[in-house]
């Protein structure tokens, strides 16, 4: 019988247009999970050059990787930073609107 391989799944090769990293960001974010939410913005920084992101974060590649990891806890600057190197943007809706919310 022969032996199936399979490669990991990177969703950073999928987040090829604002629209996809918008979704996944928006996705992450909803989780409630800051962890989860790290990783995201570090998959979104991968799938865009992770040491021009960097750059326009004004951070290292090295920070923004540790930073933004499963394992990281960046700070709101950095947080606020790397949006902003990404080209997004956070925004606050009333929770009584989001539809997990009875």
């Amino acid at each position: 019988m022969s032996q199936i391989t399979t490669k990991p799944f990177d969703p950073a090769a999928y987040l090829d247009n604002a629209e996809a990293v918008a979704a996944y960001i928006t996705e992450a974010l909803e989780t409630g999970d800051p962890a989860f939410v790290a990783d995201a913005l570090g998959v979104i920084a991968r799938s865009q050059g992770m040491t021009e992101v960097a750059r326009k974060a004004g951070v290292s590649r090295e920070s923004l990787y540790r930073s933004l990891s499963t394992d990281g806890n960046p700070e709101l600057a950095t947080v606020m930073h790397v949006l902003r190197a990404l080209g997004l943007q956070l925004s606050a809706v009333p929770a009584s609107t989001r539809k997990d919310v009875a």
